[in-house]
């Protein structure tokens, strides 16, 4: 949404707040403005079929012991007024009551980007031709720059609002990929996927990115944003990689196909990230995931004993910890002890904040409790009160269910 056109109140609700007119800042964005004088306004913009005086008292007041309530929405409502008419809007009445009901004035054109992005899905839906519809439905996408009144998260009618918003964008975003995926349209399926992932994070939206990607023929660039989505959603936010994604990956895989070369060529190619260092294999969440599926299978065979260590970060108390710069250090200083104390032929990978899984391949579990006692050595550090907290599980072949 331009703010491009004279005398037309333009207001932002979708990823932030603002009121603009004729270039000028009127409320929300970077300028310092009253909070009740900002409830208000988006209160009575976005309540097109009014509020309420009941109603209007309440969303501005139900924190507040005041004694008389009406006097202080009269107060409001004034102190409104006269900052609306020196920010240089038009002297009209701006907030209008009718039996008991208050508006927002109907004298002023106003452009709000949560109406248009609604009324844009709607005229899409009304489109016969499919480009028409592709088109509409793709600036409908764009025109969701984010949550509905972030700001206001706390606030139950907005926190409603917001959930309503990114349910219709969520919907918007699936209809829209589809429309591309039957017109082949992979670039823009790519570009929606990206912005998508942008505006609504943690929403497995990269799935979409990776579908396009990979009908492009573009497989490596899809499998790394495969990892790096499954390394942020792991150790940025402690989130185990979906479902979905994980499912998406597995259809990437089959689709891929490599031109033909001689078996020396590809042997080179495999082992090419090999090196001769000392210490575990790190690798990524869903390498290790296949390493682990692999041995699980090669177990059917016997004569091997394996391990799986899930090693975290504890506090002083024992309690793990969750957040913060000294975590951050703590965890690096994890993943450096582990790898330099487990042997070459184990694996091991990020897993959260402050966490490492670790495949000990071959061993005893008395063997496990020595290599904790050589990672703790590693990982300690004088009189430090931090730890590592240590859980330990046998890895069972079981036969598939028939």
């Amino acid at each position: 949404m331009k703010a491009n056109k004279p005398d037309v109140l333009y207001v932002r609700m979708l990823g932030g707040f603002s009121v603009q007119y004729n270039g000028k800042l009127i409320a929300g964005g970077s300028k310092a403005t009253d909070s009740q004088f900002t409830d208000l306004l988006q209160i009575l913009i976005h309540s097109r079929d009014g509020v309420t005086r009941d109603k209007l008292e309440e969303l501005l007041f139900y924190e507040r012991d005041i004694s008389n309530v009406h006097h202080a929405l009269q107060s409001v409502i004034y102190n409104s007024k006269k900052k609306l008419e020196k920010a240089g809007l038009p002297k009209v009445q701006y907030i209008v009551q009718k039996k008991g009901v208050f508006f927002w004035t109907d004298e002023i054109p106003m452009e709000v980007d949560a109406d248009l992005f609604l009324n844009t899905i709607e005229n899409a839906k009304k489109k016969e031709d499919i480009h028409e519809k592709q088109e509409l439905y793709l600036d409908a996408c764009y025109l969701y720059t984010g949550e509905f009144l972030p700001g206001q998260s706390s606030v139950i009618w907005a926190a409603q609002e917001a959930r309503r918003y990114k349910e219709i964008f969520c919907q918007c975003v699936e209809t829209t990929a589809e429309l591309l995926r039957n017109t082949q349209d992979y670039f823009h399926m790519r570009e929606l996927g990206l912005y998508a992932s942008k505006v609504d994070p943690l929403a497995d939206w990269e799935v979409i990115t990776m579908e396009a990607l990979a009908c492009l023929n573009r497989y490596e660039d899809a499998r790394q944003l495969y990892e790096s989505t499954v390394d942020y959603y792991l150790n940025e936010q402690g989130l185990r990689p979906s479902k979905k994604l994980m499912q998406q990956f597995g259809r990437l895989g089959d689709q891929m196909q490599y031109k033909h070369a001689a078996l020396d060529m590809i042997q080179g190619e495999l082992g090419s990230t090999d090196t001769d260092l000392p210490g575990g294999y790190l690798c990524t969440y869903p390498v290790f995931q296949g390493i682990y599926q692999m041995v699980k299978r090669m177990l059917e065979r016997g004569g091997q004993s394996v391990y799986l260590m899930l090693c975290t970060v504890v506090d002083s108390k024992g309690n793990p910890m969750k957040e913060g710069e000294v975590l951050t250090q703590l965890s690096a200083r994890l993943i450096d002890a582990v790898h330099s104390t487990i042997r070459r032929g184990d694996a091991m990978t990020r897993y959260g904040k402050g966490q490492c899984l670790v495949l000990l391949v071959n061993t005893t579990r008395e063997n496990c409790t020595v290599i904790q006692r050589r990672i703790n050595a590693k990982f300690i550090i004088g009189r430090q009160r931090t730890g590592v907290e240590y859980h330990v599980s046998s890895v069972i072949w079981a036969p598939p269910v028939k």
